[in-house]
């Protein structure tokens, strides 16, 4: 009797370690069916306003129900043009290969932009997705010029990249953790020249992040402010998130795919341990819903009263396959990143012919400052797209 009571409660067991992360494959044919209409409508309705209001170049969100397009410095710029790039990957249709080819170029001029630390995701997402999948040598150069000008924010001393050249009375050399994003363009233009100067870069602002903007649960501060002149940290807290010394959810997000990927490139096991604390620290939270989709910020006190994030659930299931391939626990990775997928496919997508063509809803962009709350936003949809070609295998 004692052996069948054991052997119940270890079949329990197991059961509810099933329930936990879904095991159930993606079904990438069938999500992508309905994320191809949506994406027909989105850049019909794009084309339409950029046709009447040429400084537009893509779309980024709806803005009281309307849809909002972006003028090419935004930071946002390059996501729709890489969508284009994953469907075209996915489907195999030449249908999409000119859009993609056309938003791509409308990027062009910010590969001279030494105003943003943001050249990763306007060029990277769209022209490096360009040349990966064509080999056009006029986006190689593209890649290559993108990396000299995001080079020109690196600060020796410090030893990181420069964010945000706004609100000089709040900081002097502020560095966000979405920065680690964009690393993957300098490690890119290595590759492609050569030249190991910007592999030094992306390395010394990926070590210099490690130390600076994490807390010993993995969590990560958002802004950590710098003395451009000593190096010093002046300041550690946040922009986006509830409080300074809260977990904002798609910064978490930002952080395991950016340690993910800096562990690609260089194979240093340092941020290979991290990326798995970071998945730790998103996977085992408490305030994480049975989803896996979180709240917009892990510390949110009005949780379970508080809007989702949609987009950081794309980004973290994005980074958990790729971070499958090289962990240990690279099972369990890619079954939560499986659950994760699923989530969003069942729930948090947008009802057919709705949201002006954005694949998911319920995203959250800027709460604090009251922006894009609950609403689609395109790089949401971006690594939605990312996360199911990954799911097929590769990164």
């Amino acid at each position: 009797m004692k052996l069948k009571i054991n052997l119940t409660l270890v079949t329990l067991w197991c059961l509810s370690v099933g329930s936990t992360v879904n095991a159930q494959n993606v079904n990438v044919a069938k999500a992508l069916a309905p994320a191809e209409k949506q994406v027909e409508i989105l850049l019909k309705n794009s084309v339409k306003v950029i046709a009447s209001e040429p400084k537009y170049i893509a779309p980024r969100t709806l803005e009281n129900n309307q849809l909002k397009l972006v003028i090419g410095k935004d930071w946002t710029s390059g996501f729709f043009s890489g969508m284009l790039w994953y469907l075209y990957e996915l489907t195999k249709d030449p249908k999409w290969l000119e859009p993609a080819k056309e938003f791509t170029q409308k990027l062009a001029p910010q590969q001279f932009n030494t105003g943003t630390h943001d050249l990763g995701f306007m060029i990277y997402c769209s022209y490096g997705n360009g040349y990966r999948l064509t080999n056009d040598t006029s986006y190689k150069s593209v890649i290559i010029q993108a990396a000299k000008s995001l080079s020109k924010r690196f600060n020796p001393v410090a030893g990181v990249i420069r964010s945000w050249d706004h609100n000089a009375d709040k900081w002097q050399f502020p560095v966000i953790i979405d920065n680690m994003m964009n690393l993957e363009l300098l490690f890119e233009a290595t590759k492609l020249t050569g030249d190991s100067s910007f592999y030094k870069i992306a390395v010394s602002h990926a070590n210099t992040t490690l130390k600076n903007h994490f807390r010993e649960d993995y969590s990560s501060f958002h802004v950590v402010d710098y003395d451009p002149a000593t190096g010093a940290v002046k300041w550690k807290g946040t922009a986006q998130g509830y409080s300074d010394p809260s977990a904002w959810a798609r910064g978490q997000a930002w952080a395991l795919y950016g340690y993910t990927l800096c562990y690609r490139e260089t194979k240093d096991i340092a941020y290979l341990k991290q990326a798995e604390g970071i998945a730790k620290f998103i996977l085992r939270n408490p305030t994480l819903p049975a989803d896996k989709v979180p709240y917009w910020d892990y510390n949110d006190p009005q949780i379970p009263n508080s809007p989702r994030d949609a987009s950081a659930a794309a980004i973290t299931a994005s980074g958990l396959y790729e971070l499958s391939g090289y962990s240990k626990e690279g099972k369990s990775y890619r079954k939560t990143a499986d659950q994760i997928l699923n989530s969003l496919i069942k729930n948090y997508t947008s009802n057919a012919g709705t949201n002006d063509g954005f694949i998911l809803a319920h995203s959250t962009g800027h709460k604090p400052a009251k922006s894009e709350i609950d609403v689609p936003i395109i790089y949401a949809d971006y690594y939605y797209l990312e996360a199911l070609k990954r799911s097929k295998g590769g990164k």
